[in-house]
């Protein structure tokens, strides 16, 4: 929820609790009115909420000593928190909490924060805002999968139709710059830098600084500084969002539950694409040979085959990309080499020059890559003899470890229930009723991440069992391997870093399997 300001009216639901709350103060003598704490649009399934966390710090500070609330659902709709705050935190700092509606005071009837109806009505709270949760994903669902368009901002070059809001239509000035940076990409062959560089002299603002300056949209970007300046990922953004031919793609990213808001990337196959719902900016021909020049960008060699080391080489130090360069000795010979892209683009003070000759990291490759196939060439020997079979991963030990991790876990939750009643009791200190609770908070989150340990490596072992393991199929495949090719590059490594000594790191895309099966 968020505190009222003036460029927000609050809900009528929150006016009416405001109503609710001074009705009630004015009729008790003994309450004076310190804070009012509003969280307007925020879910009450997360306490971080930024006037409930301003809240928490005034009782921490000792300036206030009572919470009133309407009702037990407008402190929180996840039950279990709402209980650990009212039975442990509030009476930790001795605050007094009052439920209105609930009939709930816990100074003058302490009873009525310990009857069952407490838990129970929390509970049903939760399950409204999971219900909810439900309802509301459901019907988005069901939006994108008629094409309408459902976030917040569309993308640059479209506004939202004022008749309909989940229609998209264009922008005529942000839509010719759209059509200028697929024109200079296509036609012009420039890079992503070089519109880049272009657009910023034109003067022309990117995405977000359009949004908020021309369009007066509260939009907030914090990946792009203040400037409003242009950057590559931003033309490379535009240049493959298939919207601009007319399409609607959602479903990119979720939340994982009504309860944990953290957003994930959603898997590509998992997208919802309809197409032709608004009028395209670009033609569809345009846009496929944007795709494919994009995916050859500054990675192409003088030959126009796209190189082999595209998005593999990393340096080491600073982690960026490595790029490629052509430099000629004093033979007149030209020859490849790859150098840092920081040093090169940005500073030689951020980080230093890490060249390596292309001949030199192919001979280096191909060598490890020949080692590893010696020392796996008879990887299905050692599979069918059960050489990996060891009982450290063997299905029965991997159960028997995690019924006792489990009964662990019940164990602590147990000392952790009787540990408040010994401190209210007197038996220990708050100091020490702390100290103890953190300790067993952090014993449970260790246990937790070894059962989830033991799940991964039953299942290796039984990829193992399978014979299903991708390194070894593609081991298998390239025993006589005498060049690298693309191919076996990209089923193999998973990327290189290049030291600054011309020494090189390889990352192959099994090594957690092999340290999982000799472990």
């Amino acid at each position: 929820m968020k505190t009222i300001g003036k460029e927000k009216q609050e809900s009528n639901s929150v006016t009416s609790q405001k109503t609710l709350l001074n009705e009630f103060i004015n009729e008790h003598d003994d309450l004076i009115v310190y804070d009012t704490y509003i969280d307007d649009g925020f879910t009450g399934t997360d306490f971080n909420r930024p006037s409930f966390q301003r809240l928490l710090e005034d009782m921490q500070n000792k300036n206030i000593n009572c919470v009133i609330v309407k009702d037990l659902s407008r402190l929180g709709r996840n039950y279990i928190e709402v209980g650990n705050y009212i039975e442990q935190i509030f009476p930790l700092f001795n605050i007094r909490f009052i439920a209105i509606n609930d009939n709930v005071d816990s100074f003058k009837n302490p009873a009525s924060t310990n009857t069952i109806l407490v838990p129970f009505k929390n509970l049903i709270n939760d399950e409204y805002a999971r219900d909810t949760s439900i309802k509301i994903r459901s019907s988005l669902n069901v939006k994108k999968k008629n094409g309408e368009f459902v976030g917040a901002f569309p993308s640059y070059g479209y506004i939202k139709d004022p008749e309909n809001n989940h229609k998209l239509i264009v922008d005529k000035e942000s839509a010719e710059i759209v059509k200028k940076i697929f024109e200079w990409k296509v036609y012009e062959g420039m890079g992503n830098l070089t519109i880049c560089h272009r657009l910023n002299d034109m003067g022309i603002l990117n995405p977000t600084g359009y949004k908020k300056k021309k369009l007066n949209q509260n939009y907030n970007n914090f990946k792009v500084k203040q400037d409003y300046s242009w950057c590559p990922s931003t033309v490379r953004n535009i240049l493959k969002n298939d919207i601009y031919i007319g399409n609607v793609t959602q479903g990119k990213r979720r939340v994982k539950s009504y309860k944990i808001h953290k957003v994930e990337q959603v898997p590509e196959d998992e997208w919802i694409t309809v197409e032709n719902m608004h009028e395209p900016i670009i033609e569809k021909e345009l846009f496929e040979k944007a795709q494919k020049l994009r995916k050859i960008d500054t990675r192409v060699q003088k030959n126009g085959n796209l190189s082999i080391w595209a998005g593999i080489l990393k340096c080491a130090d600073c982690k960026r990309a490595m790029h490629k360069k052509y430099s000629k000795n004093n033979n007149g010979t030209i020859y490849e080499y790859y150098i840092c892209s920081t040093y090169k683009n940005k500073s030689n003070k951020l980080c230093t020059k890490h060249t390596l000759k292309i001949e030199d990291l192919e001979k280096s490759v191909l060598e490890v890559i020949k080692l590893h196939i010696k020392l796996l060439v008879n990887i299905d020997e050692l599979l069918e003899k059960g050489i990996f079979n060891n009982k450290k991963i063997l299905n029965d030990n991997i159960k028997n470890i995690e019924q006792s991790k489990e009964m662990e876990i019940n164990k602590i939750n147990n000392l952790k229930r009787f540990l408040y009643e010994d401190w209210k009791n007197e038996y220990i200190t708050k100091e020490e009723y702390l100290d103890y609770k953190q300790k067993y908070e952090k014993d449970i989150e260790r246990l937790h991440e070894i059962i989830e340990n033991l799940e991964k490596q039953k299942k290796l072992e039984q990829d193992c069992r399978n014979n299903k393991s991708k390194w070894i199929e593609n081991f298998r495949e390239n025993k006589n391997i005498t060049n690298l090719d693309k191919d076996i590059i990209n089923e193999l490594i998973d990327y290189i870093e290049v030291h600054e000594n011309k020494k090189i790191t390889i990352h192959f895309k099994f090594k957690n399997t092999l340290d999982n099966l000799y472990n």
